[in-house]
């Protein structure tokens, strides 16, 4: 089964299937979320099944909304279906635009609607095997450390965000 994304061809919104979107390098619309509690980010490293990326360390959730799907219940559907996360209120935090290789012949141009969802201390986590191989919870200081001793082990786009986006993101650069 081919998963039809919003992407834009020409400066028209039209559905488009994932995979060519990023053969393509089309300009499409994404959501990311990063669930915090206490002072830490929870990141996933992804399956190794992925189709780009796979293996490498990444916000909460990133994934693509269904064709006029908006961009909260795509964050909701996707952290329950990737983490199984529930009961959160992710909050819209910005819409950032990238433009980034993600290997094998692939380019990520996304157009990004960032959420922020605070975790009870007690949630529960049950990755799905087939997105998430692996998580942990870190502080936002050691995470940019970790990602400026070994850049490579993460997704280029959760790079992107600290760089450039992590004050808007966390309140905090």
């Amino acid at each position: 089964m081919h998963t039809m994304i919003p992407a834009w061809i020409n400066g028209t919104l039209v559905p488009v299937d994932k995979l060519r979107a990023h053969l393509d390098g089309l300009r499409h619309k994404a959501v990311s979320v990063f669930v915090v509690r206490d002072g830490q980010t929870l990141i996933q490293r992804r399956a190794l099944g992925k189709y780009h990326t796979p293996g490498l360390w990444a916000n909460t959730c990133c994934t693509h909304p269904h064709w006029d799907e908006a961009p909260e219940t795509c964050a909701r559907r996707r952290l329950q279906q990737e983490l199984g996360i529930t009961g959160t209120n992710p909050v819209f935090r910005q819409q950032v635009e990238y433009r980034a290789d993600v290997g094998g012949g692939m380019i990520e141009h996304e157009v990004v609607d960032i959420f922020l969802a605070e975790a009870p201390a007690d949630m529960p986590l049950a990755p799905n095997p087939d997105e998430v191989m692996q998580t942990r919870w870190i502080d936002l200081d050691a995470l940019r450390a970790e990602v400026a001793a070994d850049p490579q082990a993460f997704t280029p786009w959760l790079r992107i965000y600290l760089q450039d986006h992590a004050a808007s993101i966390f309140g905090r650069g």
